[in-house]
């Protein structure tokens, strides 16, 4: 038997739309908890490899309910010496190293936290192209905007924020750490203007329940990253994952992992 922990809040998306005041100061508490969370798992050796907006649940329904992480099907420990190849993860959320194939790190799931930081202060992906070798190259380049009108209102400091996560180069990239010490995160620069009505459209209409839960044919992927010559993985085959929820087999709390399943392969 495995016992398993309760989280009954709902996803990250539906809350953020159902509030009526939303603004970047919300966000980055957000983030803030996320990042204390994926530091811990870094700590304990634990790289996710999959963190997404859909493994993001909420503890529980009331106001000041912390985030939960779920889903550690693609989780893996990091261990001395082990190199870690396998393209996997979720299209749109994956770091750039990751489709190239070489061999990466726990940046990978900061590069992750900084795609899910875009996301959440402006309502839609940095990264889309219903060509999926298109959407693969955007991700490898490392080439995404902030653009106008949606980032009108968004601080400089934010951005910063993002750059540093988003940074192609996973040895220049802010770790957990890092990343827990930038002003928009531990300083006042979150702006506390209400953004909500921006956000929670494009989040809409971008992520309807009809697109972003519908399954994601891996074996296309695989297809497309094999035409872009990505190499061999050195660690086994491709494993993209669906864009749907996979019903959370682990959920990690700020400051304490609820343990099931880690990948050691």
């Amino acid at each position: 038997y495995c016992m398993q922990e309760w989280v009954s809040g709902g996803e990250l998306f539906d809350r953020i739309v159902e509030k009526g005041f939303y603004t970047e100061r919300d966000a980055s508490q957000l983030i803030h908890q996320i990042l204390d969370a994926v530091k811990y798992l870094h700590d304990m050796g634990i790289v996710h490899r999959d963190l997404k907006p859909e493994n993001l649940l909420y503890y529980s329904m009331e106001e000041d309910s912390k985030i939960m992480i779920s889903d550690f099907g693609l989780s893996k420990i990091e261990g001395a010496g082990s190199v870690m190849s396998t393209a996997c993860g979720t299209p749109g959320y994956v770091a750039p190293e990751v489709l190239a194939q070489k061999p990466y790190s726990k940046a990978v799931d900061c590069w992750s936290i900084g795609v899910i930081s875009y996301i959440l202060l402006c309502g839609y992906p940095p990264f889309y192209d219903e060509n999926d070798a298109k959407l693969f190259e955007q991700i490898l380049k490392a080439e995404y905007e902030f653009d106008s009108p949606y980032w009108d209102d968004i601080s400089d400091s934010a951005k910063d924020f993002i750059c540093h996560l988003m940074e192609k180069d996973p040895l220049k990239r802010y770790t957990c750490e890092q990343a827990l010490q930038h002003p928009w995160i531990c300083g006042d620069t979150a702006l506390d203007k209400n953004i909500h009505e921006s956000v929670s459209a494009q989040i809409k209409k971008n992520f309807a329940k009809s697109k972003w839960k519908q399954a994601f044919n891996a074996t296309a992927v695989v297809r497309h990253m094999r035409k872009l010559q990505l190499g061999t993985s050195l660690e086994g085959p491709s494993q993209i994952t669906p864009t749907s929820p996979c019903h959370g087999h682990l959920t990690a709390g700020v400051g304490a992992m609820r343990a099931a399943q880690i990948r050691t392969a």
